[in-house]
């Protein structure tokens, strides 16, 4: 009896040393589990956005093609559908390349190592800022895309136009259902075509759903802010990683490790944000 008694004590002293705690829960530590929590928040946060945007998509009898409205390209290139977006989604995958060898060159605590990668991480950042705001001018500015006003649209039913926009549209041309299009501004004055159907009758082309250029302008803005916040935090932990800050820590630099969890979050996020709008 005495000896079950002793065995049973034993045992609670176990139990109660194992959440004594002296270790940390999952093998990290508190501020790479609270990181982690924020994210899964987040991630939760852009999931919503992204659900309503495809509902609304597949909701609507139009919707804007993103191989037409994402054509052109810096330098006056047009018809390029898709080749900027690819080139913005490039450079990002790219600085989270550089983000993962600034870790690697913490867990050796290499200084140098580190405050290298991250330097050229900050420039990937910026370079898809400025790619983004060149996306956004061109929109806003080109083709005078905003929350409220969607010159694009797409043709529901097949018919022939009785007038040209003296831009790619001419008179006579014919277009299929599905077939996408850019009520172009004429004189401060958006010009919508007039157009006869093959049952006959005569028909204006209609703005597209406002609700593409406020989800697009909402949910791009959101990431792009994101983005903008990690290069803000890069920066600032580079320039600690650089005074010395971190070397007596001998931690591994845990927190460029941190800041490289959001980092490919960031990354990992556009990716989404990139299938659904530009592919779907």
């Amino acid at each position: 009896m005495a000896t079950d008694t002793h065995i049973a004590e034993h045992e609670v002293q176990d139990t109660g040393s194992a959440w004594s705690g002296g270790q940390e829960p999952f093998k990290a530590s508190y501020g790479k589990l609270m990181m982690w929590y924020f994210l899964v928040s987040d991630a939760f946060t852009f999931a919503g956005f992204l659900i309503a945007y495809g509902s609304l998509r597949f909701s609507m009898p139009t919707w804007p093609v993103p191989d037409f409205v994402f054509s052109t390209f810096p330098g006056g290139f047009h018809h390029m559908p898709l080749i900027f977006v690819t080139v913005m989604t490039f450079i990002l995958i790219l600085s989270s390349v550089t983000m993962v060898r600034a870790v690697q060159e913490g867990h050796r605590e290499n200084k140098r190592g580190v405050v290298k990668w991250m330097a050229l991480t900050i420039v990937g950042g910026l370079m898809f800022l400025g790619c983004q705001a060149w996306e956004w001018t061109t929109l806003i500015a080109g083709e005078h895309t905003t929350i409220l006003t969607n010159p694009f649209g797409t043709h529901i039913e097949a018919g022939t136009y009785m007038e040209g926009d003296g831009h790619d549209i001419k008179e006579g041309d014919t277009f299929d259902a599905g077939a996408p299009y850019l009520i172009h501004q004429v004189d401060g004055e958006f010009k919508q075509l007039q157009y006869k159907t093959e049952a006959g009758e005569v028909k204006q082309q209609a703005f597209g759903p406002k609700a593409f250029g406020a989800l697009f302008f909402f949910i791009t803005g959101f990431h792009g802010f994101h983005v903008f916040s990690g290069v803000l935090f890069l920066l600032i932990i580079m320039i600690n990683v650089a005074s010395g800050l971190y070397v007596k820590r001998k931690n591994g630099y845990e927190m460029v490790e941190k800041i490289g969890l959001y980092w490919h979050f960031v990354d990992l996020v556009w990716v989404f944000v990139f299938l659904v709008f530009y592919l779907l």
